[in-house]
């Protein structure tokens, strides 16, 4: 486990105590979750930003340390400024490692080169960019490969699919969504031309309408 936050622990919630905490260079936050009452905590927002960019707050198990004694947790939620992006609130949830969770992991396509549909001139239109799956809270992918190298124009990948790795399973059950297609990306130039050609004929004719009136 690479990610190790120490936090402090706040007194009181509220707006204004949040905004005291960014103040003071913290970025507040909530541990919740097991058996234990919910904490309003407070995170270094220089230690966040670290975390973030490591690329392990998001979808992995990490540590909160308070006065030596450590937590399990996982990342819920975390709130961005809408201008400056910079984080302003987060969640954390309390695990185990054995814990099972619902997360979304991201998808990583492999096999574009050798893909027929591809090579024919065939775009991938990407459904879902990451799937949300259970999973114990030790044992989260780092991500969810998928090959298209076998993919012709008009072909589908779904979630039957794909073999996902021991103990992880789709949170979605009741039916095999659809990952990615090959599509005929001609097909999407045509229909863009017809719309043109109709706009321009439409155009033509008022002008013409105009002229006779």
């Amino acid at each position: 486990m690479s990610v190790v936050l120490d936090v402090t622990v706040r007194d009181k919630t509220g707006t204004g105590k949040s905004r005291e905490a960014r103040n003071n260079g913290m970025v507040p936050g909530i541990l919740y979750g097991g058996d234990e009452d919910s904490v309003a905590i407070a995170v270094k927002h220089n230690e966040v930003l670290k975390a973030i960019n490591s690329g392990q707050f998001i979808s992995n198990m990490i540590e909160l340390s308070h006065e030596g004694k450590k937590q399990k947790v996982i990342t819920k939620d975390i709130q961005f400024h809408p201008v400056t992006d910079m984080p302003l609130h987060v969640d954390f949830y309390r695990v185990t490692a054995k814990s099972e969770i619902e997360v979304e992991v991201s998808v990583n396509f492999i096999g574009e080169e050798e893909s027929p549909g591809l090579k024919q001139g065939g775009a991938l239109n990407v459904v879902r960019y990451a799937i949300e799956v259970k999973c114990p809270a030790g044992s989260i992918p780092e991500n969810i490969e998928v090959d298209i190298s076998a993919l012709e124009i008009g072909d589908s990948i779904h979630i039957s699919d794909i073999t996902l790795p021991k103990g992880v399973s789709p949170s979605i059950s009741d039916r095999d969504f659809t990952i990615a297609t090959v599509i005929n990306s001609r097909t999407s130039t045509t229909e863009e031309e017809e719309v043109e050609d109709a706009t321009d004929s439409e155009t033509e004719e008022a002008v013409e309408a105009d002229k006779e009136s």
